[in-house]
């Protein structure tokens, strides 16, 4: 159940203990999550220390907290068990060659998983990457993706999703609505997508509208048929149109990294423009306090539909 009042902010952490600012920051400015990366992570003890730490000063034992674990290039458990050889795009491949093995692979690897986060506290997994593998797709994206065929990436998406939650661990659909298209980094640089609306509908969008994850995270991504002006964090049109009616996601959207450099306004206006736009929750990773702190300042608290998609959130884990 909810405790007490919480904003719509998931911030991350700098290291791998907290610092006096951040205990603070916790208890007070009341943000609805916390994210990890492999900069907060030494050893299974100290994170579980770290994660029984937060769920203490904020007084509730599931506390949502994240973490970034696709495996291959994007694994945060490095420092614990080397996980790159189990990219999505090779468990892709292996889905195609051999159904049975794959089947077999993947449960064993996501019970895997499951047992370090219950183990160190984790209780939400930023997967499946639900984008589809195309010739133009930026290199940064292509390992993390398990293949060029939406059925394949649906289907993967849909089985990810049920082992994890069969685990009680939540999941974050990404890129929400679709990110295979973009030929730049979008931690660096706004992808600018050209493809016809047909071919969004048909295919990018397409991943995404059968999987039950708790949650979605937007990409930053223009596509410029459907919202000339605004990337997806940052447009009403794909959010209402696009991930609330076409995709007929009802769970809790949260934005990507609004301290991304392809969002080119202030902290502040990426959070208000995201939030204005129909994102329930602002993602902040990089840990900056001063950030953190301008945006606790300016981020409200949960509304009402945040607050009862999180109940259930919370049931789940009960």
């Amino acid at each position: 159940m909810i405790k007490y009042k919480q904003r719509a902010l998931i911030v991350g952490l700098k290291s791998h203990t907290l610092t006096n600012k951040e205990k603070i920051f916790l208890k007070y400015s009341k943000p609805w999550g916390v994210i990890l990366f492999s900069r907060n992570i030494i050893n299974l003890n100290q994170l579980k220390r770290l994660t029984n730490n937060i769920k203490k000063i904020v007084n509730n034992k599931n506390f949502p907290i994240f973490i970034d674990e696709e495996g291959g290039d994007v694994s945060r458990l490095n420092q614990i068990i080397n996980l790159k050889y189990f990219s999505a795009n090779f468990f892709g491949n292996l889905y195609i060659k051999d159904r049975l093995k794959f089947d077999y692979t993947y449960k064993s690897y996501i019970n895997f998983l499951s047992n370090i986060f219950h183990y160190t506290g984790i209780n939400i997994n930023t997967v499946p990457v639900l984008d589809i593998l195309k010739r133009n797709t930026h290199t940064f994206l292509r390992n993390r993706i398990f293949s060029n065929n939406p059925d394949v990436v649906s289907s993967i998406g849909n089985i990810t999703t049920k082992l994890f939650n069969d685990n009680k661990i939540a999941t974050v659909m990404k890129h929400i609505p679709g990110h295979g298209s973009a030929n730049k980094d979008s931690h660096l640089k706004l992808p600018l997508v050209n493809e016809s609306k047909k071919n969004l509908f048909s295919k990018d969008f397409y991943t995404f509208r059968t999987n039950k994850s708790f949650f979605a995270m937007t990409g930053h991504v223009l596509y410029k048929k459907i919202d000339p002006i605004n990337c997806a964090t940052h447009s009403k049109i794909i959010i209402k149109n696009i991930i609330r009616k076409n995709i007929r996601f009802n769970g809790i959207l949260i934005s990507d990294d609004i301290s991304m450099k392809s969002l080119n306004k202030s902290i502040i206006l990426n959070a208000k423009k995201a939030l204005d736009a129909g994102c329930n929750l602002i993602l902040h990773c990089n840990g900056n306090m001063s950030e953190m702190t301008k945006l606790s300042k300016i981020i409200p608290y949960i509304d009402k539909f945040t607050m009862k998609k999180s109940s259930e959130f919370f049931e789940f884990l009960s």
